[in-house]
């Protein structure tokens, strides 16, 4: 007897173990919503005293299963998409500080397996739509590679803006998304950098014939004339939402890498979008995030396939520490019961939105304390799917499959999670408590006076911190002196983490 794709699902669902032999036709949709620089205060369903408004995406968690306790392997966006679509941490490649910069050659290597290109094996569409953000190669008048002048990450602004110079953009734009496992692309490598231009495939779509204003936010250099930063979003949206409505033609199954725009920085909300929250242009353009990822739900829901489908939207790292004077503006905290902003190792750098959402699969209304990161959607999609990974990739990805469709379980699915800050420095949580190995919550935030006078956070002098998470959820209470033993302990669990080629126990 023939299974069909629902039957999949739900065995998939239902089991432990889902069957590993089935057809392309068989297998279910995969989507993730993948929004940028977006807060756990922002959300309402997060965040009661959001200034806000987030209809769609508090629409999802009450259909869907809502993650409490989500973190991202980094506090940066380059190395958690890095994380994400390799299910490794992104401290292990080549990458230990900051973000890529402009002109920066690919991060995720050549010969890693990627999420897309799994899916590819297993007969599936693949497309991304957004921010890429994890580099490319360039074609230069002269053969030259930036990277031969400067260490990846490393801003070296004169240098690139220099290299800039010998970019040739009318050549392909090779080693992006398309050589990483999908099929089709289209959007920017972000927007506060050069070019100013959309890509697709291996193309810009128009030359960057102009230079960037001096007015317009964002790094100096090529942009296309007329570019305006407010219709990237939108762009990328509607794109989007186009190729899902063509997969409902079609019955082979399809992965979609969502990487949004926004609400990272620059700021730009579109005209429909503004004066819509109490939180201010900020707040304005998160409303215009949730109304972005409501656009791409409503076309899942309309093609039919709503019911093979399993969706996650999340966020890739906490909110800009810009944030901080919403609070005092419009009393909004991105953040909201969370110390600390991106880039840091405080919970506000990396604990963010997370919700599953698979109808009749994944259960509705369901809130789960399951600690996760996001490198465990490379195996979660693995297992899913049926297909077997080999221990030589998604080194630090655990299925956390039992927790996406509320399976039992005996004991937590991660032995510990490590927290990465934009200065290569770490952090690590097992179960309810939380070694951070630096002395300021790490990632060269400056903590706003108020913040720490509002909460009564006292500076200390320890070279580290420790925090029972459970009861001090917003980490103002430092316990490194009182537990030398548990500090011991998790510190030796972090070094051999970072010592190792993996996290996740040898797959057999």
């Amino acid at each position: 007897m023939r299974q069909t794709r629902r039957d999949f699902f739900r065995t998939s669902a239902g089991s432990a173990l889902p069957l590993l032999a089935q057809s392309a036709a068989n297998h279910p949709n995969i989507v993730i919503i993948l929004a940028d620089d977006l807060g756990y205060g922002d959300v309402g369903v997060y965040n009661s005293e959001s200034k806000i408004p987030t209809p769609h995406i508090d629409r999802m968690a009450a259909e869907g299963v809502r993650f409490v306790d989500a973190h991202t392997p980094c506090g940066v966006c380059s190395p958690t998409r890095y994380g994400l679509l390799t299910g490794r941490y992104p401290w292990r490649s080549e990458l230990k500080r900051q973000v890529l910069w402009p002109w920066d050659k690919p991060l995720i290597e050549r010969d890693r397996l990627t999420m897309p290109g799994m899916l590819k094996k297993l007969g599936y569409q693949t497309a991304c739509f957004g921010k890429w953000h994890l580099g490319w190669e360039w074609t230069t008048t002269d053969g030259s590679k930036v990277n031969a002048q400067v260490r990846i990450g490393d801003p070296q602004r004169e240098i690139r803006n220099e290299f800039a110079k010998k970019v040739v953009f009318t050549e392909p734009v090779r080693e992006g998304p398309t050589d990483r496992g999908f099929d089709y692309y289209f959007g920017v490598d972000l927007p506060n950098l050069p070019p100013y231009s959309f890509i697709e495939n291996e193309r810009l779509t128009t030359q960057p014939t102009s230079m960037k204003p001096d007015s317009m936010f964002g790094w100096p250099g090529p942009m296309t004339p007329g570019w305006r930063l407010e219709n990237v979003l939108p762009e990328i949206t509607r794109r989007a939402v186009k190729w899902v409505d063509e997969r409902a033609k079609d019955a082979r199954p399809f992965f979609l890498y969502f990487p949004m725009t926004g609400p990272h920085m620059p700021t730009a909300p579109d005209d429909p979008y503004l004066g819509k929250s109490k939180a201010g242009k900020y707040g304005d353009f998160v409303y215009q995030v949730d109304w972005s990822m409501g656009q791409v739900m409503d076309a899942i829901r309309r093609s039919g396939k709503a019911d093979n489908t399993l969706v996650i939207f999340t966020s890739d790292n906490g909110p800009e520490n810009i944030t901080y004077p919403l609070y005092p503006e419009f009393g909004h905290s991105s953040a909201g019961p969370l110390r600390g902003a991106k880039r840091m190792l405080w919970e506000g750098g990396h604990r963010v939105p997370f919700i599953a959402w698979g109808p009749g699969r994944v259960p509705a209304g369901k809130v789960e304390h399951e600690i996760v990161c996001l490198t465990d959607l490379m195996a979660t999609v693995a297992a899913i799917t049926g297909y077997k990974l080999p221990n030589d990739s998604a080194q630090d990805s655990y299925d956390i499959s039992a927790a996406l469709f509320s399976r039992k379980r005996s004991k937590p699915i991660r032995e510990a999670t490590v927290h990465h800050s934009m200065m290569d420095e770490y952090g690590l949580r097992q179960g309810d408590w939380v070694f951070i190995e630096s002395r300021n919550g790490g990632g060269g935030n400056a903590e706003p006076a108020w913040f720490r006078e509002k909460y009564g956070i006292a500076k200390h002098d320890d070279p580290a911190e420790l925090f029972h998470i459970k009861e001090d959820l917003r980490e103002t209470k430092n316990l490194y002196r009182q537990y030398p033993d548990r500090v011991k302990e998790m510190r030796a669990l972090l070094e051999k983490y970072k010592t190792s080629d993996r996290s996740v126990p040898v797959r057999k």
